[in-house]
């Protein structure tokens, strides 16, 4: 296959954690994804649409540093945040990029606007949410298209740094946040703070909002979340004070840690499917693969290496209704943006979509 000429050599800096399993504070409902499909076209058109920014292989270029990622059915299209602007933009391979919102956010250090997430009924209501620093802290907002950000759950520790954090729906109606530490582990470890949590948040509303669980303690700053839909289970990335991790919430609620990184690669966004995880690694520019055996979910091997410097530092990835990996980059604040930058960037360009495992690589 195509894809395979895009591998390279393992990462040798990170090692297996065998931390035994524990339970989940209340028990995760996880949506069912779809199953697996086969290899899709070049997600790039053979002739690139004449834009205004002229950045090569990428849907899209000439943006401030991006956060979260979604991509739109027809696969070619994507809503992509950028952090430290607030702006949320639609980019196409086809077309001009169109911006759809700006919400108010304070950008200073690590924080802003740190993820967006579609309502699970968005063709009916239009809604986004949008994981988001203000002045005075972090937290959670609803937005409908036309309307200002109203706030869905607030008073998230903020912090000089240790703000980032993601969003992700399990179900239709439980919103997961990941917060980070705020720049303090010992919050995170503390029940009286949302610092360093995962929070679900169940019928998320501006009126009367119930009160939020705890289903995970202990977090560093994100990160990312991701669903792998062939067993539902759920992964999130984080960085602690002595090392970059890999969790895995299984559908029968247990926790483990996947892989640890002691050398701290800077661990971001995820995408997983069919027992391997995608992760960006934004310090050293890499994207790796995480394989897990079927049978038992224990690691196969150490993470392999898919992307090396490639449009440089990364953080989201998103796959695909068509099954391809998408990316989006922070060059503009890790300090060594091209001119171009930043962009939203296909993982395997040639093609193929999803690496699944290590017998479909011929």
């Amino acid at each position: 296959m195509l894809l395979s000429a895009a591998l390279l050599a393992g990462a040798g800096c990170a090692r297996f954690d065998s931390a035994q399993s524990q339970p989940f504070t209340t028990e995760p409902q996880l949506a069912p994804g779809p199953t697996s499909t086969p290899p899709p076209p070049p997600p790039l058109p053979a002739k690139p649409f004449p834009k205004e920014c002229p950045a090569p292989g990428v849907m899209q270029g000439c943006l401030e540093s991006t956060s979260g990622l979604i991509m739109l059915p027809d696969s070619q299209s994507a809503l992509v945040a950028e952090r430290t602007t607030g702006a949320v933009k639609q980019v196409s391979v086809r077309a001009e990029p169109i911006q759809k919102m700006m919400i108010p956010v304070d950008g200073s250090g690590d924080g802003g606007l740190m993820d967006i997430v579609l309502s699970p009924t968005y063709t009916q209501d239009r809604l986004m949410y949008a994981y988001i620093s203000t002045p005075t802290d972090n937290r959670v907002v609803r937005i409908a298209e036309g309307d200002p950000p109203k706030p869905i759950l607030t008073g998230i520790p903020k912090g000089a740094t240790g703000n980032t954090g993601s969003l992700i729906f399990t179900s239709p109606t439980t919103l997961v946040v990941q917060t980070g530490d705020a720049g303090n582990p010992a919050q995170a470890a503390d029940p009286g703070s949302m610092a360093g949590k995962m929070l679900r948040i169940e019928q998320p509303t501006t009126v009367n909002q119930a009160p939020t669980t705890t289903a995970l303690s202990g977090l560093g700053p994100g990160g990312g979340m991701c669903i792998d839909p062939s067993d539902e289970s759920l992964y999130v990335t984080d960085r602690t004070p002595t090392a970059d991790r890999l969790q895995r919430i299984t559908k029968d609620s247990q926790v483990s840690t996947v892989w640890t990184w002691p050398d701290r690669p800077g661990v971001a966004g995820c995408a997983a499917l069919d027992g391997t995880v995608l992760l960006n690694l934004v310090n050293t520019k890499q994207t790796v693969a995480v394989r897990m055996a079927p049978e038992t979910g224990a690691v196969t091997g150490d993470p392999e290496v898919v992307r090396q410097d490639q449009h440089g530092h990364a953080w989201a990835l998103e796959v695909s209704p068509d099954g391809n990996v998408w990316g989006g980059t922070v060059n503009k604040t890790s300090g060594d943006a091209m001119k171009l930058d930043d962009v939203v960037f296909p993982l395997f360009p040639q093609g193929g979509g999803f690496p699944r495992a290590n017998d479909e690589k011929t």
